[in-house]
């Protein structure tokens, strides 16, 4: 039987269901996991590396919204990119690092996973890699709905972490006119520069509302769902995010915020003079949420690019069963093995923001020449030029900043 032909994704998702898996990947992705590490670059300015980040995001943010209104298929990215430059070359070259920095960020939670699970038991951590990696791809062929119920669960859950930080480290907050002023940096260029490039790492914990395009064909009414989904998803994340690095920095000081190997964790003890082990047993679902949406991206990825022709055949089968792209996930998922116990958490996590600014920057050039092109496409809620533009010249800086001072 040609399983390929025969069997086709599902339009299930709907928009509380698309939020929720953009959601479960940003968190997990970001504050559970690297909080510590950007505190170690930018110290007290933690809120304000994760301020900058969030400004260069919303603009290719509106990028991917008005792209994935005129073009809701899989491989969204590559798509995108295809529709702008009428490469196929390019599409595919793009669509395989979009692919890869999935895999990074993947790699770089299941880290994140072994260090808040050593807080319980100590086990190697290659083990613990495989057995997850083995759970969340057998969820990933399951099924989207399953996967996604399961994804909504999962962001329920590590959001009321993020709520138990907030309120235990709320009152550790002072608002007085002195400490407001310590926020405010002053004009030194080595302290714009740590902000910098906290914010290129800060920026990484952003990472998951592109990701959403890639499951467009298994959406309902794509064309207004997804632009809706993208932009309610990046606000909500925005004020957790600016909340979390507030408290946390009130709470903690960031020389030990930075040698924390479950920041979060560490935030809590601080703050109730208690162990934190509900915090760190919501922490470790956050990051297989994470890890999970990142492997059913990059699996639908491999299908949409495959059945574009632009890599093997073989990655657009799709089970009659399960009606997930078998093979493109259990690839997802061997590949994220690999990577996972093979480099270390930063140097994945850099790896994964360097990957996505240059990919942002192609996207938005893309959306440039394609309302150049096509200026007012019916029915697709159409952003002004400049959007694409400021994005561009945001992400080109940043990136800038990144490679003068070492990537």
């Amino acid at each position: 039987m040609d399983i390929k032909h025969k069997s086709k994704l599902k339009r299930n998702v709907t928009l509380p269901m698309l939020v929720f898996y953009g959601l479960g990947n940003i968190f997990g992705a970001g504050i559970y996991v690297l909080i510590g590490e950007i505190a170690g670059i930018s110290g007290i300015y933690l809120p304000l590396s994760f301020l900058l980040a969030c400004v260069v995001v919303f603009f290719t943010a509106l990028t991917y919204a008005e792209l994935s209104a005129r073009h809701p298929l899989s491989a969204g990215v590559a798509v995108y990119i295809n529709a702008g430059f009428k490469s196929s070359a390019l599409s595919t070259v793009v669509g395989l690092t979009i692919a890869l920095s999935g895999l990074l960020s993947s790699a770089t939670l299941l880290h994140g996973f072994h260090n808040y699970l050593s807080i319980f038991i100590q086990t190697p951590e290659i083990i613990i890699t495989l057995i997850v990696v083995i759970l969340i791809t057998a969820i990933a062929i399951w099924g989207i709905s399953q996967s996604i119920i399961i994804t909504a669960l999962l962001t329920l859950i590590e959001t009321f972490g993020l709520v138990m930080v907030i309120y235990v480290g709320f009152d550790h907050i002072s608002l007085d006119r002195e400490t407001l002023k310590s926020f405010i940096p002053p004009m030194d260029i080595s302290l714009i520069n740590a902000i910098i490039l906290g914010a290129f790492l800060a920026f990484y914990a952003f990472i998951g509302f592109e990701d959403m395009v890639n499951i467009a064909e298994e959406v309902k009414d794509p064309t207004k769902t997804m632009p809706k989904a993208i932009i309610i998803t990046l606000a909500i994340a925005t004020l957790f995010y600016i909340t979390i690095a507030v408290v946390s920095i009130s709470v903690v000081p960031a020389n030990e915020l930075a040698h924390a190997s479950a920041p979060l964790a560490k935030v809590y003890e601080t703050a109730t003079h208690s162990k934190a082990t509900i915090l760190s047993i919501i922490a470790l679902f956050a990051v297989i949420n994470g890890a999970l949406v990142q492997i059913i991206m990059v699996s639908r990825l491999f299908y949409g690019m495959s059945t574009q022709g632009w890599i093997p055949n073989i990655l657009s089968i799709v089970h009659p069963k399960t009606s997930t792209p078998i093979n493109a996930t259990i690839l997802a998922g061997l590949l994220v093995f690999l990577l996972a116990t093979t480099f270390p958490i930063l140097t994945l996590a850099q790896s994964t923001s360097f990957l996505i600014f240059i990919v942002f920057t192609l996207v938005n050039v893309s959306l440039l020449i394609t309302k150049l092109r096509d200026p007012h496409p019916q029915g697709i809620r159409n952003y002004p030029i400049a959007i694409p533009i400021i994005a561009i010249i945001l992400n080109l800086t940043l990136l800038g900043f990144q490679i003068v001072s070492g990537f």
